[in-house]
């Protein structure tokens, strides 16, 4: 077939203009790796918790971090031990940290009610052991559960060397005085425990049970920024970790 003049043009100016087009696109898709490429990563966070137990002792006997945790968080009371739903509770300060006691501090301390709720540990090992992936740690730091993923097999429980997860024996909706419908209830055979208020997280608001505390005895805070309020306290106080040795990496630090 013989092609004419005119059309080896406009076949010639066709394929010139597609290839064009493809040198604009591709120039187009540079800028924007490079404009990607400029753009600063977040800053990394780590949530955490420090507890200054000398503040904390001035109002013995006071639990409005735990009443205010459990409001918030649809915490049934079934006014059984046995069945106890735990998101935060207090142990004497003598059980909590048995290997770290002198006679000094068995004097200062004694059996003052310390609170405990779930570390947020830096390497779970709650999470690994979780059948079902129900449970893992998000980027911020916060260990958190799926209750409608949760199987209760209760493997979570077994593994967490603090005991800060609790099993709902039966159905705990009934043994919630007033619900919070801003929180999800949950359901018999769930595992449960403290997520840091992440729910509130998200909203810019800080945990329930530390805007609670009146002493101002609990302080909650961003680990990774050097200037933060808690990682000033860490930094001019002396702190405990619970069980710090097993190298879980717990984020609720105890300043003593």
């Amino acid at each position: 077939m013989k092609i004419t003049r005119k059309d080896f043009l406009r076949v010639s100016g066709l394929g010139l203009l597609a290839l064009a087009g493809k040198k604009a696109v591709r120039a187009v898709a540079d800028r924007s790796i490079v404009r990607v490429a400029s753009t600063p990563p977040p800053k990394p966070v780590r949530w955490g918790m420090a507890i200054d137990l000398q503040k904390c002792r001035k109002n013995d006997g006071c639990e409005r971090c735990i009443k205010a945790c459990d409001s918030t968080h649809n915490v049934p009371q079934f006014g059984d031990h046995a069945h106890e739903i735990k998101w935060i509770w207090k142990e004497p300060f003598n059980n909590v940290f048995p290997a770290a006691q002198t006679d000094y501090t068995r004097q200062f301390f004694g059996d003052l009610p310390v609170m405990l709720a779930c570390n947020h540990c830096a390497d779970p090992p709650c999470t690994g052991v979780c059948p079902v992936d129900a449970t893992w740690r998000r980027d911020n730091g916060v260990v958190t559960i799926d209750f409608h993923r949760c199987i209760g097999c209760r493997y979570c429980m077994a593994a967490c060397p603090y005991g800060a997860r609790s099993f709902n024996w039966q159905d705990p909706r009934p043994a919630i005085a007033t619900i919070n419908p801003d929180f999800p209830t949950r359901t018999k055979g769930v595992v449960e425990k403290c997520n840091f208020c992440e729910e509130r997280l998200a909203k810019g608001q800080g945990p329930a049970c530390v805007e609670s505390c009146e002493e101002k005895a609990l302080v909650f805070g961003d680990l990774e920024q050097p200037d933060s309020e808690i990682r000033q306290l860490l930094r001019s106080r002396f702190a405990m970790r619970r069980k710090a040795e097993l190298g879980t990496g717990p984020a609720v630090y105890y300043i003593v």
